[in-house]
């Protein structure tokens, strides 16, 4: 008998934090992280910067698996049409199931519903799987910001990509 592997993807709630912060802790590397690996006490994942209403979660077989965060990428009013994603996560057990690709895409439907008129994106240039996805969902390098960060001994590019909604 086939195995179900149902993914559905909706908007995150408060009830989503732990589950999210656990997440994001087993799935940090300096792959895609600029930030120090996370140590205990660890924060909440939800803040006031960061509310559940811009997360979107992916969900495989009932289990948290991934999410997407959507912000604004300043809070200018003449930079209100843009929405950035700024943070994408999938458990290493969910990768390759089309988990990251269902997110983006829902990304870029919420963008859409919420006015955007772009979304934009920041990818660490040695992130090549992040890189094809990105680019085979519509996405294009805009610019290039050579050896911005230094992550585990090596100058690392800071790539933004972006597309029109």
């Amino acid at each position: 008998m086939p195995v179900s592997h149902a993914l559905r993807v909706r908007t995150a709630v408060p009830g989503d934090d732990a589950d999210l912060a656990e997440l994001d802790r087993r799935v940090w590397s300096t792959l895609h992280a600029v930030t120090p690996q996370p140590q205990p006490p660890y924060p909440p994942f939800f803040d006031e910067r960061h509310a559940p209403g811009d997360h979107l979660v992916a969900e495989l077989d009932g289990r948290l698996v991934g999410y997407v965060r959507l912000g604004f990428p300043t809070p200018l009013a003449a930079n209100a049409h843009v929405r950035q994603i700024q943070g994408l996560a999938v458990a290493e057990e969910a990768r390759g199931r089309g988990v990251g690709r269902a997110l983006i895409r829902a990304a870029v439907d919420e963008a859409r519903r919420r006015g955007a008129r772009r979304l934009t994106l920041r990818v660490l240039g040695h992130n090549a799987p992040a890189r094809a996805l990105y680019e085979a969902e519509g996405f294009a390098v805009e610019g290039v910001l050579p050896e911005e960060f230094l992550l585990d001994g090596a100058y690392v590019d800071d790539v933004c990509m972006g597309r029109s909604l």
